[in-house]
């Protein structure tokens, strides 16, 4: 097939093309700029200048192609606080993309997070809905009940963790925790927090491409629940700095980006994944990777 991936040349998605032209696919990456570009290039992978606000580009991209996956997010936006700028661009491109695949049958796949499941009080499972209010549960959403397209959602753990990871939640955990002096955990540290390795992750994708059926809810998730204490104390003795509570009303000053999120709890499981697609985790554990050091390398 050819496949059009957004977010390519990112964290993920430096491990999914590889994945997708071992298995002998045809690659195109979206790239808003020369280095995305002549990374894509590198793999092997052709590339569609542009970037998400480009709607008319994107909808091009998916005329041409035989399947798209849907990785991008604005990141920088929910990183400086605006998560709702960030999911309203989301939405926009998912709509894009399934108005221009609409009748065509054609795969689908998004990308949703498993912390939509805080709350629960239990572990999530596949059966999950979300709320549509907000605009990135209402994206998963249009995907899984779109009627004429194959629409599937793969759903990240916060801690998607590997070499590749140099921008997620566990390396700002790691320059929080530097610049503070501190390795921090929000309350009473046991919130837990799903996590998965970047190559197992890029699998699943492959197979949601290749096999998932319409309205699919795939869970990305090797490990159901790490909780937040035992990320902090390895970061904390990493780096030769203490360990502490953080509570709630310090937890803006100290996590700052990652305030609104990181009290969460959000335990999920990935079984009904695992028995649908034949999906297997192979890759080592999140504590096991922060153990290996290469997080505190940079």
């Amino acid at each position: 097939m050819k496949i059009f991936v957004t977010g390519a040349s990112g964290h993920v998605g430096s491990a999914l093309v590889p994945e997708l032209l071992g298995a002998g696919h045809e690659v195109v990456g979206l790239a808003r700029s020369d280095a995305s570009a002549a990374r894509l290039e590198s793999w092997g992978a052709g590339v569609r200048r542009g970037d998400l606000d480009d709607l008319d580009g994107l909808r091009k991209g998916a005329a041409e192609a035989d399947a798209v996956v849907h990785l991008a997010f604005k990141h920088d936006e929910l990183f400086a606080g605006n998560y709702a700028a960030a999911s309203d661009a989301d939405l926009a491109v998912v709509r894009a993309f399934l108005d221009e695949l609409a009748g065509t049958g054609k795969p689908l796949v998004g990308t949703s997070g498993t912390l939509s499941y805080s709350g629960l009080g239990r572990t999530a499972t596949e059966e999950e809905r979300v709320s549509g209010a907000d605009n990135r549960g209402a994206a998963r959403n249009a995907i899984i009940d779109a009627a004429d397209v194959r629409g599937s959602v793969v759903v990240l753990p916060p801690t998607v963790h590997s070499e590749l990871d140099t921008g997620g939640f566990i390396p700002i955990l790691v320059r929080t925790a530097r610049a503070t002096g501190v390795s921090g955990y929000p309350g009473d540290g046991t919130n837990r927090w799903s996590a998965t390795h970047t190559r197992d992750a890029a699998r699943l994708y492959r197979l949601a491409v290749e096999q998932a059926p319409a309205g699919a809810v795939l869970h990305a998730v090797a490990e159901e629940a790490v909780p937040l204490k035992a990320i902090a104390e390895v970061i904390g003795r990493k780096l030769g700095v203490p360990v502490e509570s953080i509570p709630a009303e310090r937890a803006q000053e100290h996590f700052g980006p990652l305030a609104f999120m990181v009290s969460r709890d959000a335990p999920t499981s990935a079984e009904h994944t695992k028995a649908l697609l034949g999906w297997e985790t192979r890759e080592p554990g999140l504590l096991e990777d922060l153990e290996a050091g290469f997080y505190f390398e940079r």
